[in-house]
């Protein structure tokens, strides 16, 4: 119990310590223009507050990704609470701030546009892929496991209220930001809120026996903890989906100086979420039924319900439990909403016409549909994989950014090196990847993360020698991302 409390500490305090010191790298300016007035078109740029904004952008980065995940690594045991402080304050928060600011200054850009200005032009292609990918993947496990939750508490069908989810998807999807997502979200945020604190406090309160920090490896099959642990707990410790959720919102902020409060805040409130579940799913490694047997008979769903009944009661665990299925629809919906932006940018449509909307949006339906009929623990490894790929790649654009600004670079190059050994890792040894033997697959990986690493450092080299503008100048309105997209090389 004293770890776990610890850690929450921990959390609270880097949000204004560390929070704090990266803010001061990257420099807010009260005063510039943000694209919400500058490229203001009241469909996806509307300026919003900071309150509202900041329930969005924690609505949207906690799917089921801070919940599942944790109750994944804490097969582990307490070794998952050290990486969810650690990663969520040095890796996540820093993540999702840089990559929702450095987005502001160009334009509102998504990832591959940045990764295209930032890294070459053949990486805007190549992320163009990862992020598209990862977005699918993400609605379609964000659509399977909801309707799951709710199929087990009702009596309607899994195929009626998956049809259901995705029809809203689709409205969430096509209006405006603010029509929807903007009005429904706050409530929302109260119920996801109340879901988290109430199994909070039912640990603290019932006395749970919360297992104290121990690098021991408790994994009942033995997995090894580099790289697994730090691709199972993604969400509420370091996610690549937060750096295709982050835009979404520099297109609706006010003002840079909320960027602390926004990006780098809402990553320490996840990290608190995926705390609290950890814990409570270490709390079933003792009793009657082991945490592994409760995952073998019905998974994460299975740990979600358990503990929430357990803790709260029928009524209570039921509000819980409803609190857990709105974090995947309100990540879900503005996964295709994201989607639908970067085709957009990619393919330089406007986003005005409602029907040139929904041309884009309509295939990724389908194939996303398609995709819910595949098995669920493979569809997690796959998403596993593309979101900690697109979490690096963001890393080393952010890295680019603070070295060809002059500023304090290692906060993200530390992080990048790190998470690109463990990707490259997990590759190499994964059974859907190459399935080497472990120890041959750190090899693969190291070899992999120097050659990045040199790469990287030869764009350095020819982007110091170029004329080279790492924020763009703000345009004018209406003017779109036509002049962002020039400045690619």
């Amino acid at each position: 119990m004293i770890t776990f409390i610890a850690s929450i500490l921990l959390l609270i305090v880097g949000y204004f310590t560390y929070g704090k010191f990266v803010d001061r790298v990257f420099v807010a300016d009260r005063k510039r223009p943000t694209p919400a007035f500058s490229m203001r078109d009241d469909i996806d740029y509307v300026p919003m507050n900071t309150t509202r904004n900041s329930l969005i952008q924690l609505l949207n980065i906690a799917g089921v990704g801070p919940i599942f995940g944790p109750i994944l690594g804490a097969l582990y045991g307490p070794v998952a609470f050290v990486w969810i402080v650690v990663g969520c304050i040095f890796a996540g928060a820093v993540h999702d701030y840089l990559t929702g600011m450095i987005s502001i200054r160009n334009h509102g850009a998504h990832l591959p546009q940045l990764a295209g200005k930032f890294l070459g032009k053949a990486m805007k292609h190549v992320v163009n892929g990862f992020a598209l990918l990862l977005l699918l993947l993400v609605g379609t496990v964000f659509v399977t496991s909801p309707a799951t939750l709710l199929a087990n508490m009702t009596s309607l069908s899994l195929l009626a209220i998956t049809l259901v989810i995705f029809a809203y998807y689709l409205i969430a999807t096509l209006l405006p930001i603010d029509k929807v997502i903007g009005r429904i979200y706050p409530y929302f945020g109260a119920l996801l809120l109340f879901s988290a604190a109430g199994i909070g406090i039912g640990l603290v309160v019932t006395g749970a026996p919360i297992p104290e920090l121990s690098f021991q490896n408790m994994h009942p099959d033995g997995a090894p903890i580099f790289p697994l642990l730090f691709l199972t707990i993604s969400c509420g410790a370091l996610s690549g989906f937060h750096a295709t959720q982050t835009p979404i919102i520099s297109r609706t902020t006010e003002n840079e100086t909320s960027g602390r409060r926004i990006f780098y805040g809402m990553m320490i409130t996840e990290g608190v979420i995926a705390m609290i579940w950890a814990a409570a799913a270490m709390s079933l490694f003792y009793g009657d039924q082991s945490l592994s047997d409760v995952l073998a008979a019905g998974g994460p769903a299975a740990v979600v319900s358990e503990v929430s009944v357990t803790m709260l009661g029928a009524v209570g665990g039921t509000l819980a439990i409803l609190g857990v299925i709105v974090l995947p629809i309100t990540s879900g919906d503005t996964a295709f909403r994201s989607a639908r932006m970067i085709i957009a940018d990619y393919l330089k449509i406007a986003q005005k016409p409602i029907a040139k909307r929904l041309m884009i949006a309509l295939p990724l339906f389908v194939i996303s549909y398609a995709l819910t009929h595949m098995d669920f623990t493979l569809l997690w490894r796959y998403f596993s994989w593309a979101n900690q790929t697109t979490a690096v790649i963001a890393l080393w654009v952010a890295t680019m950014y603070l070295v060809l600004s002059r500023k304090p670079y290692l906060i993200t190059a530390i992080p990048a090196v790190f998470m690109t050994m463990a990707t490259f890792t997990y590759l190499a040894f994964a059974p859907i990847g190459f399935g080497l033997p472990l120890q041959m697959s750190y090899v693969v990986a190291a070899l992999g993360t120097l050659i990045c690493i040199a790469l990287f450092m030869k764009r350095v080299r020819r982007l110091s020698r170029a004329t080279f503008t790492v924020d763009e100048p703000v345009p004018q309105t209406g003017q779109g991302l036509a002049g962002f997209a020039a400045s690619e090389r």
